[in-house]
């Protein structure tokens, strides 16, 4: 077998590895499987490129992984659950630049003097150096939206939209320009900063409760500049991982705006979020009289402990908390009481796809327990205590009854229709959509205020107590 037979025949073992990855992901309990598939095809595609015949400057390379590999390694570990989010944007904005200064190198060594990069290629590079510049840009923004540098409300300015078609109509016109007329580093400079640009602002009016989707489009966006670069480089592997990539992000992007009942342009273009908190004075009561109910932990450890059936609702509160081992260790604590113990998971709660499963996993919560939205949404008429952690906005009944909420029509989970509501939030602040909850009005929710960790923590001991 030649050289070149083995490195093919690595490349193919790696696009195997890939798609099995992807395959073992779909379920938590081969995820981990999934994982590292997916990390050893990576590992055997990098060795059949530095195994490449006329590949330049090894010691570079080598250099740049020596130092980058350990400092990736120690990212991944030392970050907080709760950051998650804004790490994956980053990792996905990584892949985006890293396209982008791939389509600029290459374009810098092949353009001819004179002469012309065949076409194909010239229009791979435009891709790869378009689209991966918005990912970078967009998942730099939505990082700092995670990260609260910027507000996570919508950011916008009069004319957006029109300024934002005119920019990336913009970049893309000197892109055609490069395709038929003069072939310069500069023009492929002006298409980076341009989309760049774009990226910055095309996130900018995008409120932190459409971040799930966004970094899903993102990821999207990433996969398919690397498939653009792999054309550039003529390297299968990176064509056929970036469009796995691409293909799952733009399917995960349509799933999370149909489990929003909202299409994706309404969710890039829509500045949800953009309404208003309602005046303070909802604290304390609504329009009609009502008035918001507090108790304390002993007194909610009583509803739980006697309770038949719990249902669990986690949400973005759980997570700044990092509360998902004490949820676990109160669960275990009322199913040691004869408690029949579930967990309601929203397809778009917490700040990325799946954010509840890792946090619950991570704290050894049995997946049978986890139940997605049309699973659970006819069991609560049957639970006696929905005990809801800070998930705001995919509880709010206003999803369900009010026509004028910029929230009406998409799928909540229905926590008001079990008989006893509890509520753990730090005070009476909306959620990111901007908009107060109605269900904090219902006479059967009581609020149980503070940090959501040491209020489970007060709700454990006062279980054992009982």
């Amino acid at each position: 077998m030649s050289r070149q037979d083995a490195i093919s025949l690595a490349y193919l073992a790696a696009i195997v590895s890939f798609v099995l990855a992807l395959r073992f992901l779909s379920s938590p309990t081969t995820a981990r499987l999934g994982n590292w598939l997916g990390a050893g095809g990576m590992a055997v595609a990098i060795a059949a490129t530095l195994a490449q015949r006329g590949l330049d400057h090894h010691v570079s390379i080598l250099v740049v992984m020596l130092v980058s590999a350990p400092v990736g390694a120690f990212a991944a570990r030392s970050v907080k659950m709760t950051a998650m989010p804004q790490m994956v944007a980053l990792f996905n904005g990584v892949g985006g630049g890293a396209a982008a200064l791939i389509g600029l190198a290459e374009f810098h060594d092949q353009a001819p003097e004179p002469g012309r990069i065949a076409f194909n290629v010239g229009l791979s590079t435009v891709l790869s150096a378009l689209i991966g510049s918005i990912s970078f840009a967009g998942s730099l923004v939505a990082f700092a939206k995670l990260q609260e540098l910027v507000s996570g409300r919508p950011i916008t300015y009069p004319g957006q939209k029109l300024g934002n078609g005119l920019l990336i109509a913009a970049a893309a016109g000197v892109g055609i320009a490069i395709l038929a007329g003069p072939q310069e580093d500069g023009l492929l400079i002006g298409v980076i900063a341009g989309a760049a640009l774009f990226g910055v602002l095309f996130v900018l009016p995008i409120g932190g409760a459409d971040m799930p989707v966004v970094i899903s489009l993102l990821n999207a966006l990433t996969g398919l500049a690397a498939a653009a670069t792999g054309f550039v480089l003529h390297n299968n592997v990176l064509i056929v991982s970036g469009a796995l990539v691409g293909a799952s992000g733009t399917l995960l992007t349509l799933l999370m705006g149909r489990a929003m009942n909202r299409s994706i342009g309404n969710v890039l273009f829509g500045a949800f979020g953009q309404v208003a908190a309602g005046p303070a004075a909802a604290a304390a009561a609504g329009t009609d009289g009502q008035a918001v109910r507090s108790a304390g932990p002993e007194d909610v450890a009583i509803m739980l402990a006697y309770a038949k059936r719990v249902v669990i609702v986690p949400g973005y509160g759980m997570a700044v908390a990092q509360a998902q081992h004490a949820v676990r260790e109160l669960a275990d604590q009322l199913e040691h009481g004869g408690v029949d113990v579930r967990y309601a998971i929203h397809p778009v709660a917490g700040r990325m796809p799946g954010h509840m499963n890792v946090l619950l996993a991570e704290a050894n919560v049995p997946y049978p327990q986890l139940h997605e939205l049309e699973e659970i949404n006819p069991e609560f008429p049957r639970t006696d205590v929905a005990l809801v952690i800070g998930a705001n906005d995919v509880t709010n009944p206003a999803a369900r009854t009010s026509p004028a909420s910029p929230i009406y029509g998409m799928p909540i989970l229905d926590v008001d229709r079990a008989a006893t509501i509890v509520v753990l939030k730090r005070g009476m602040s909306p959620g990111f959509a901007g908009i107060d909850n109605e269900l904090y009005l219902d006479p059967k929710t009581v609020m149980l205020f503070g940090d959501a960790k040491d209020s489970v923590t007060r709700l454990v001991a006062a279980v054992k107590a009982l």
